[in-house]
Formats: structure tokens, sequence, C-alpha cells
């Protein structure tokens, strides 16, 4: 019965990102497009960002999605794995250094009611979010040639624990 709920829990989750917010942000967000496919991500050397973006898309059975790319980034970044879990901890991460939109309200709270079993790893994301540098003005398309190492370093991100 757990293991169902969990199913239907994650089944959820991929609904409401995939099917509700991934048509509203194509509306709301008129960023710029990503400069990359997913041929010249894999050209990169290993170890830099946009290598390692391709390396977790790919080993996910996973593409690029348009507006949706810096997202993906950001678990390269930040180390959180495309899990249920890790999707929230990676928004517990984004609040605790400023980023405070709807997206990672919802996530934040979504994972709050349905997720109690993690609490532990919601906590811990938060506060590595509290000691990394701020993020805010960080280019996320402009780090794709970076050594991931470096990145992590220059923003204070630390390993997860």
């Amino acid at each position: 019965m757990i293991k169902l709920l969990k199913n239907l829990r994650s089944q959820l989750l991929v609904l409401l990102t995939h099917t509700f917010a991934l048509p509203v942000l194509k509306i709301v967000r008129r960023k710029k497009a990503f400069p990359y496919s997913m041929e010249q991500l894999s050209a990169l050397p290993f170890d830099t960002v946009g290598n390692e973006v391709w390396q977790l898309l790919n080993e996910n059975n996973l593409r690029l999605l348009p507006y949706y790319e810096r997202h993906d980034i950001k678990h390269v970044v930040l180390g959180y794995p495309f899990t249920d879990e890790g999707e929230v901890c990676l928004q517990f991460f984004m609040l605790a250094n400023g980023r405070v939109s709807f997206p990672v309200l919802a996530t934040v709270l979504y994972g709050l009611v349905t997720m109690p079993e993690y609490y532990a790893s919601f906590r811990k994301a938060y506060a590595r979010g509290k000691e990394a540098g701020d993020l805010s003005q960080l280019d996320w398309f402009g780090i794709m040639p970076e050594l991931l190492m470096d990145v992590r370093k220059q923003y204070h991100v630390n390993k997860i624990v």
C-alpha cells in the first residue's frame, strides 16, 4: 500500500510539473533560448557543467525541455538527482538561497505535505542553500563550458552529506 501511495505521489508530482507548470512557464517566461543542443553538450570537455548536464539527461533517458534547461543545470550544480526527494531538495535549497517564486514555493509546500519521510533531507538542503553563495545573478547558460568543481567552489556549494 505504501509503495502504491509513493508511486501515485510521484505521478502527481510529474503531472503538476510537466503537464501544468511547463506550459505556464512557456507563456510567463520570455527567457533567451538555450544555446546548446544535446550534441553540443556531449562534445564539451569531461567534468564541465555542460557535459555533466548531458550525462545526467542521457543516463535518465531525458531530453532538453524548452524553458526548463536551467532547472536541469541546477540539478547538476547542486548535486540533486532526478527523484521526488531530489526535486524537492533542490527547491528547498533555492528557497534558502533567496529564490522565492511560485514553482519553488509550490514544490516546497508539496514536499512538506506529502513527503514527511524526507524532512531530514529537506532541512539539510535548506541549510546548504543558506551556506551557499548567492546564485541569483549566476548566468546558468554561461557556465556550461566551466568545470563543475570550479563553479561549486566559486559559489560555495558544499557536498551533500
